[in-house]
């Protein structure tokens, strides 16, 4: 199939919070982890997000480019175009966003999207995050007003993080403590500015104590009653026709367990994002395959090596497969799997 478009992708989200499961966003950073994530998807007979970092998209530019728009528009060109092989949706996204990295990110790629629908095309993205995290909530939600403007005439969904999110990623540091978890006055003030789907369709990533990075299970405080008491508020505040008005995002999943992973999915979570499992996933059997076959590998004393061995085929094809057997558990363990329109 193509890469979804906006209405299928919004359909995605739409059916994954009225039937409590939620799509694994694997993020990727060359076309060898993109053809990964596609496999692993297409393997689990699910829909699925793909999404770019700032760091991701720099990195997927090239070596000698090192530019996050270049390397995001190239990412998309080479998706939609592999997408079309499968028999499951796709959906692309860019990951977080801070302020600093807006004007070089999100804008410019916002814009190309306009540009494209206004000429009968489809956005280059499905989806944007803002990351408003690192920001007072006025300000967080005053950017995320304007952002929503922008992405509703591109047919793009915005999604934006109220709270902060622990650890680090992309060289953004998060807080810690009782700011990790958002409040019911967060969630109200988010409905305020944003609506709840009739100024364009956006998703909330609101914290409870997630926490980017490595993490064993047990050493990560989450609270997915914070989730709850969120969607229960906004429901309350302005009568709307769902108790889960918001589409929600889980971010920082590391070390969380099925349980946790459950309970937030049935309060409107619709997206998880997966990143470090995925890295370690396709960087395991590389280093395995060095190390069994490292005589091979290396042109020891003077010896020529193997080819066979050496050739990044061949150790690439055991990345891409490790990583889309992990895709395939995200899919199962989120509920996805078999789901796919």
């Amino acid at each position: 199939m193509p890469i979804a478009t906006p209405e299928v992708y919004a359909d995605m989200l739409d059916r994954a919070k009225k039937n409590s499961y939620a799509f694994p966003a694997i993020n990727v950073s060359s076309s060898q982890t993109l053809n990964a994530a596609m496999k692993g998807f297409a393997d689990a007979g699910s829909d699925g997000i793909i999404q770019v970092s700032t760091g991701g998209a720099e990195y997927f530019s090239g070596q000698g480019v090192k530019e996050m728009v270049a390397g995001s528009l190239a990412m998309s060109a080479f998706a939609h175009e592999i997408a079309k092989k499968y028999d499951v949706n796709i959906a692309l996204h860019t990951d977080h966003c801070p302020k600093d990295k807006l004007d070089g990110f999100v804008r410019p790629l916002l814009q190309a999207s306009l540009e494209r629908v206004k000429g009968g095309g489809l956005p280059y993205f499905q989806s944007h995050m803002w990351d408003g995290s690192a920001v007072p909530l006025e300000e967080n939600l005053q950017i995320a007003e304007d952002l929503l403007q922008k992405c509703k005439a591109a047919k793009i969904i915005l999604e934006i993080e109220v709270g902060v999110v622990g650890g680090e990623e992309d060289g953004v540091e998060g807080g810690g403590g009782e700011q990790l978890y958002s409040t019911t006055d967060d969630a109200i003030e988010t409905a305020k500015a944003l609506g709840t789907g009739e100024n364009g369709y956006f998703m909330t990533a609101l914290t409870f104590g997630n926490v980017h990075g490595v993490y064993k299970p047990g050493n990560v405080k989450l609270r997915p009653e914070v989730l709850k008491k969120a969607q229960d508020a906004v429901h309350k505040e302005f009568h709307t026709d769902t108790d889960k008005p918001f589409h929600l995002v889980f971010h920082g999943g590391s070390g969380s367990s099925a349980e946790e992973i459950k309970e937030a999915v049935s309060y409107g979570v619709v997206k998880m994002n997966v990143d470090t499992d995925t890295q370690y996933a396709f960087t395991r059997p590389v280093a395995g395959w060095m190390i069994g076959n490292y005589e091979g590998v290396l042109k020891i004393d003077g010896e020529v090596g193997d080819k066979k061995k050496y050739d990044p085929r061949a150790w690439g094809k055991a990345g891409e497969a490790g990583m889309s057997a992990r895709v395939v558990e995200a899919c199962e363990s989120l509920g996805s799997a078999g789901k796919h329109a």
